[in-house]
């Protein structure tokens, strides 16, 4: 669930006697527009920061982490210093990720920015066949890569100092009542994440 931003269509079809649901990924910066503009219900996010009108629950705590493929030339390595991070093969998310906000919010705290002009793909999946398949470096959710780093698809990396932690919000509209459908959707990520 909290490996990357969803959102929560309403239901579309009146006549239907239970709602439809609709599941659509998105990066947080997206989720957070599409429910002020009420496109949507109900989303998840990963950003730090929130827009004005929108309500938010923490609903589980994450950390990201550097990882490459098992073939890579730093896949014995245990650490990496920031510098090789940044001028290593670092392939990002898009702007509007809280994934990538969280990295330079990290970076940021040290004195270091992305350099210009990163590769940036739209998916944690598509990052994840970066590193395994094309030797890219990436910087993902410990959620997103535990089976692939617990199966040796993907090497985890430390790099010390660089603090990526961050929190997995649910976010609705302020001032809107959610609905039934909406509702159990919260109940059922407050319980997982409880």
């Amino acid at each position: 669930m909290a490996r990357a931003p969803r959102a929560v269509r309403r239901a579309r079809d009146r006549g239907a006697l239970a709602p439809d649901v609709e599941l659509v990924v998105r990066n947080s910066t997206d989720v957070a527009q599409a429910v002020l503009a009420g496109e949507v219900e109900l989303g998840f996010v990963e950003s730090a920061t929130l827009r004005r009108g929108l309500r938010s629950r923490t609903i589980a705590h994450d950390e990201l982490v550097v990882v490459v493929g098992p073939g890579h030339r730093w896949a014995r390595r245990s650490a990496l210093r920031v510098d090789e991070l940044l001028t290593g093969g670092l392939v990002v998310r898009e702007r509007g990720s809280g994934t990538r906000e969280t990295l330079e919010r990290g970076l940021a705290a040290l004195g270091e920015r992305l350099p210009e002009h990163l590769p940036h793909l739209g998916s944690t999946a598509a990052l994840k066949t970066a590193v395994q398949h094309g030797g890219a470096v990436a910087v993902l959710s410990t959620l997103a890569v535990a089976d692939d780093v617990a199966r040796g698809a993907l090497v985890r990396l430390a790099v010390p100092g660089l603090a990526l932690e961050r929190r997995l919000r649910m976010v609705w509209k302020d001032g809107t009542a959610l609905s039934a459908a909406a509702r159990r959707i919260a109940a059922a990520a407050s319980t997982v994440a409880g």
